[in-house]
């Protein structure tokens, strides 16, 4: 199979090029226990340590709720979880979001995600691919196909980049790095602004997104990080050649709020917090880009705390719903902990689908029994 044997190329030359490997399995917790200046460490420990989830603004799904079907007239262990995204099947609709990699200690964050993510039959999503595509000693720590291989795999770039010298073939470099079946590039305009080593040129993006949807070989997808795509947006980047969407809106982490406890510049810091309640409710995007894009291939991400949420997300138009911080605590402590995790989240969401008679994901997606309260 094609798609089989990219794979088995891509591990063939990433085990002799890339010389860093990540660290024997350990089951209990991953992060060190002393102080990093290490930047995708740092952005762990911020979003577990720190009050960093947006204030203000939610993800919008407490504005909806399922009417509950007293007589379901369906069996709850007959209840299907299993669907199809962009012609790959997994058994239940849910996305391991893209957060790390790029560090021994976050890819063995990396590892755990991705054996979770094969037990358990979720997509999985890696950390901007960046550090190793520029350091081939880091590829490791995104290198996951060998503990997922048989689950959709997103490699993830920022688009910025392609305004700083990335082109089709760095692309091509990530997505084989992480072995993965696609790729997503992120939109984070705001948090660029306040990263400190932030890179800021949107400008003219478009005609180069255009022309890696054209020229790359898997397929390409654009996702928020968590202000939200809106239906507007989408509509540039499918007539542009994207292949999907991930919204990622707000409600959940705030990257202004995690950039402002690493910058050490006050004015910044300082106007960080007046962002706090920026973006575009998740819920919100999801139904906004399913108006402007009925057929779109769409992930419903950013502040989706738990399975009923996922219902939601799902009964308005998403095909997966995508979990990033939520899980992260979970995956740091141990093996067992992100197991329960992820278990806890399947079983909220079948119990939603029991709840209103809905005995498939596409049963879910065509219920009238969510409503605007």
């Amino acid at each position: 199979m094609e798609l089989e044997r990219k794979r088995n190329e891509a591990g063939d030359s990433l085990n002799h090029h890339d010389s860093t490997a990540v660290p024997e399995k350990r089951t209990g917790p991953l992060l060190p226990e002393v102080p990093t200046g290490e930047r995708k460490i740092e952005h762990v420990r911020l979003c577990l340590e720190e009050e960093v989830g947006s204030r203000g603004v939610t993800p919008g799904f407490e504005r909806y709720r399922f009417r509950h079907a007293a007589l379901p007239e369906v069996d709850f262990d007959d209840i299907d979880l299993g669907t199809w995204f962009l012609g790959y099947a997994v058994r239940v609709p849910f996305l391991i979001s893209s957060m790390t990699g790029g560090s021994a200690a976050t890819g063995e964050i990396n590892m755990r995600l991705a054996e979770a993510a094969e037990r358990r039959g979720w997509a999985l999503g890696v950390g901007s691919v960046r550090a190793a595509v520029e350091k081939k000693e880091l590829a490791a720590t995104f290198r996951v196909r060998d503990r997922a291989p048989s689950v959709p795999v997103f490699a993830n770039l920022g688009a910025v980049q392609l305004n700083y010298g990335f082109g089709v073939e760095d692309c091509r470099r990530a997505v084989d790095i992480a072995g993965a079946d696609l790729l997503v590039l992120h939109l984070n305009g705001l948090q660029e602004v306040f990263q400190p080593e932030g890179n800021t040129r949107f400008g003219n993006l478009l005609v180069r997104i255009e022309e890696l949807c054209r020229k790359l070989d898997v397929p390409v997808g654009f996702k928020e990080v968590g202000w939200g795509i809106d239906g507007e947006t989408a509509r540039l980047l499918l007539d542009a050649g994207a292949a999907f969407i991930d919204v990622a809106g707000a409600g959940g982490t705030s990257w202004s709020q995690v950039e402002k406890f690493r910058s050490h510049d006050p004015v910044r810091r300082a106007a960080a917090e007046a962002f706090a309640d920026w973006g575009n409710p998740t819920a919100e995007c999801i139904r906004e880009v399913k108006v402007a894009a009925p057929d779109c291939p769409l992930i419903g991400s950013g502040g989706v705390g738990s399975g009923v949420d996922a219902a939601k997300a799902i009964a308005l138009g998403a095909d997966l719903a995508g979990f990033g911080r939520g899980l992260l605590g979970a995956a740091v402590s141990s093996e067992a902990a992100l197991d329960e995790r992820l278990a806890q989240v399947e079983l909220e969401l079948r119990t939603a689908m029991f709840g209103i008679g809905a005995a498939s994901i596409a049963e879910l997606q065509a219920t009238t029994r969510l409503i605007r309260i």
